[in-house]
């Protein structure tokens, strides 16, 4: 009995003690647990927190996302408008370059055309070549090509000289006071020397010759006694003789009559009136208006060769000033940039 009491009272004791033990287990796992929860609940409460604090931030963002996708589409379009803005003054410079370009052409054109001069047209063609230039655009490229071979075009044109021609139509009018008119006879000067002892007629010489010959001839009439009576002193005094009277008879060869029916009197009207239509033809130059001129240059033509001693010095000259006049005062066609204004065309229409 004693050993069964001493066994129960073992196991009572080891029961007591795994009781025990097992309270004490139970009371830390709910320390534990109480602690576990505790920590819990402030991980919770810190969760919370800063779950609250991120929605916070959330709806922060997004009201700015919001707000930066208002500006971004406000930039959008303020851009869209520049853009449109660069584009319509891109647009607007190059019409106003391009329309002053053909207007400069075109008054340049009507410049050249009533001056006469190609300066005009020249300096409005480097201009608008310079202001390309300038823009460094390559789809002005053609452009300027076309007004390259417009320089050219219009540097090879012909244009009358109308100051040099002004001065030799001055020369001639001062040169008609001093025309002699077959009207009118006048001493020669050199009576020794063929055409100008006798005339226009190439064939009279020889006539003249002649009779001098046989007048001073020592074997022949007056000649042949006064040379026998006073030897060479006789030859000289027949020869002397026969030149004085010879200067007093002039031989002319006149194929239009009328000329010789120009009275002393009007020969001064004559002369006017061909002053008159010298000056004509130069205010027809100056005017550009090229026909009159030539009309005027050759009525002054025809009337010094009806009216006029053609074989005099002077009138020789004065024909060749007329001459030269004539051959220079040429209409000749005007030189216009359509090359340039039929580029200029297609550019804007290409826009």
């Amino acid at each position: 009995m004693p050993l069964a009491v001493l066994l129960v009272s073992l196991l009572a004791i080891v029961a007591i003690v795994f009781a025990w033990r097992a309270d004490q287990r139970v009371r830390g796992s709910e320390r534990e647990l109480v602690k576990r929860q505790q920590d819990s609940a402030v991980q919770a409460a810190e969760a919370t927190l800063v779950a609250r604090q991120a929605q916070e931030g959330a709806r922060e963002s997004a009201a700015k996302v919001a707000l930066l996708e208002a500006r971004l589409n406000e930039v959008a379009v303020q851009r869209s408008q520049l853009e449109a803005l660069v584009q319509s003054v891109a647009r607007s410079r190059d019409e106003n370059l391009l329309g002053d370009g053909e207007a400069a052409l075109r008054a340049g054109t009507q410049q050249a055309s009533l001056t006469g001069s190609a300066e005009p047209l020249l300096a409005a063609l480097k201009q608008l070549d310079d202001r390309f230039a300038r823009a460094n655009q390559p789809r002005l490229e053609p452009v300027r090509r076309a007004i390259a071979r417009d320089i050219d075009r219009v540097k090879a044109a012909t244009v009358a000289d109308v100051a040099t021609l002004s001065i030799k139509l001055d020369e001639a009018v001062r040169m008609v006071d001093e025309l002699p008119l077959l009207s009118v006879a006048e001493p020669r000067r050199d009576l020794a020397r063929g055409a100008d002892a006798v005339g226009a007629d190439p064939t009279l010489p020889a006539v003249a010759t002649a009779l001098s010959a046989t007048a001073s001839s020592p074997g022949n009439g007056l000649g042949a006694w006064l040379s026998n009576q006073f030897g060479a002193a006789g030859s000289f005094l027949v020869g002397s003789a026969w030149s004085e009277l010879r200067s007093l008879v002039r031989i002319t060869r006149i194929d239009q009559p009328e000329a010789m029916l120009v009275a002393p009197d009007q020969a001064f009207f004559l002369k006017e009136n061909l002053k008159l239509r010298l000056l004509n033809a130069r205010l027809s130059l100056m005017a550009r208006q090229l026909d009159a001129a030539q009309s005027d240059l050759r009525w002054a033509q025809g009337a010094i060769d009806r009216y006029f001693d053609r074989s005099s010095r002077r009138t020789q000259a004065a024909t060749d000033l007329l001459r030269q006049v004539a051959q220079q005062a040429r209409q000749s066609p005007a030189a216009r940039p359509d090359e340039t204004l039929a580029a200029l065309a297609a550019v804007a229409g290409a826009r």
